[in-house]
This record gives structure tokens, sequence and C-alpha cells, in this order.
């Protein structure tokens, strides 16, 4: 059954979905956290209905599936009580624990697991910096390009550390699918604020970038980088255009 390509808003009628077993995955189309549950889909090849959401206008039906009416959730549909799982680590490391046919991507050692959750974590200071910037906020914080930076700069220095193509050795593994999201809306400063990555600060995380954009779950879930910038100019106006996300799609 295919669902309309259109973000559910408040007073939306609730979708009528097969009961067929299939997992259903609750997203917007441009939020970074659920983007990585969309890697972790494709990685894994796990058969989904996608159900897009309006972020500002919650549909009232959403909070049966996602109390906190975040997203990315994804709803169990083959168990019993089809229970749903919020929060994107969470519903990560569960598709990689049920789904290990193609390959884990957390690393089996419990030590080696714990380091790369704690990495994961370290992201949220390079997010929490370079939001007001990424999102065309008028007045951004004086120090936030300087924030966003410094907090990029221990990924530099990480991978240099570590002395591998990616952050999970020789292959693509967890790290670096779920700090990617960012690094594809990081070029659509460079059109809406003028801003882009230094080459000479940021040149290990700058070919990780080109390495990891050739991977095929990662070009199977990319959106343009103007769709991003035009997203993001949206938001300056108070009125996110969600449903841009599918004006290329016939």
């Amino acid at each position: 059954m295919a669902l309309p390509q259109m973000h559910f808003k408040r007073g939306s009628t609730k979708p009528e979905l097969p009961d067929d077993g299939v997992l259903r995955y609750f997203t917007m189309a441009f939020c970074p956290f659920s983007h990585r549950i969309r890697l972790m889909l494709a990685v894994k090849q796990v058969p989904h209905h996608t159900i897009y959401v309006d972020l500002i206008e919650k549909p009232e039906w959403y909070k049966d599936y996602s109390p906190l009416g975040k997203v990315p959730a994804v709803q169990l549909t083959n168990l019993k009580d089809q229970p749903t799982l919020v929060e994107s680590m969470v519903i990560a490391e569960y598709l990689d624990e049920q789904y290990p046919g193609s390959g884990r991507l957390f690393p089996t050692d419990p030590l080696k697991k714990a380091q790369d959750k704690i990495l994961i974590e370290r992201f949220a200071p390079v997010v929490s910096a370079i939001y007001p910037v990424l999102t065309c906020n008028p007045n951004p914080p004086a120090d936030a390009i300087k924030n966003f930076e410094a907090a990029l700069g221990v990924f530099e220095e990480e991978l240099g550390k570590r002395g591998t193509p990616y952050f999970s050795g020789q292959a693509i593994g967890i790290v670096d699918y779920m700090i990617w999201p960012w690094f594809e809306r990081f070029p659509s400063m460079k059109i809406n604020s003028q801003y882009e990555l230094d080459e000479k600060r940021f040149e290990k995380l700058l070919k990780w970038r080109d390495l990891v954009a050739q991977d095929e779950a990662v070009k199977k879930t990319a959106l343009d980088v103007q769709l991003h910038a035009e997203f993001q100019k949206s938001k300056t106006l108070g009125k996110p255009q969600y449903d841009i996300a599918f004006k290329n799609i016939s």
C-alpha cells in the first residue's frame, strides 16, 4: 500500500495502514535524527511503511505512537501489542541486533561498543552549537561558529587517532552513520550563510565525508543540498515547508 508523500498535520485523518506485520517508520523528511534511522533501514534492507509527520502541527493521533510527539518512531507491528520505539540511538541499536544479516554496525566487543556510543554522544555539542546557523536563525550566538568548530575538532582529532578511513575502521559502521546526517546538511550553510568547513583544519573529516558520500545507503537516503537549504530558509520565516522534500518526485 502506497502512502501519500506528504507530512500529516493537525486535523488530518489517521492513515489506514495495512496490518501486515511490516515495520512502521514515523519520520520528518528533514530531521537528522530520523535520517539516522532511514540509513539503518537502508543498510539492513528492512521492509517498512514510511509515515511523515509535521512537527509543528502534529496530528492528534500521533501521540498514540510517540507520546512526546518526537520523531523518529518505529512501530514493531510483528510483535504482540505492537510496541513503538523512540529515540534514534535506541532504535538504531535495536535494528542492528534484530537484523544482523548484513553485518553488525555496532562493535561486538563491549568496550569498543561503549566507546563508540560515547563518541556519538560527544557529537551533541556539535549539533547544539551549529543549530542556530544551520536553521538560518537571523540572530545566532556570536560564538556559534567558534563553538561548532571546537566541538567538531574532537572528531577531526579522533579520526587521526584511529588512523582508519572510517570511524569504525576499514569499513563503515555505526559512528559513521550516526553522525553523517549533519554532514549531509553542513554544505547547505554555504548557500544560506556563506560558510564552509576549512579544508586545512578539517582535512581528515572532509576526506571522510567524501568517502562516506559514496556509500550505497547514504546515496539512497540523500536529499539534495539545495533542498536542505530551501527547507532551512523556510524555517527562518517560521513556516517550515516540510513537503518540499517531495517536489522533485513525480
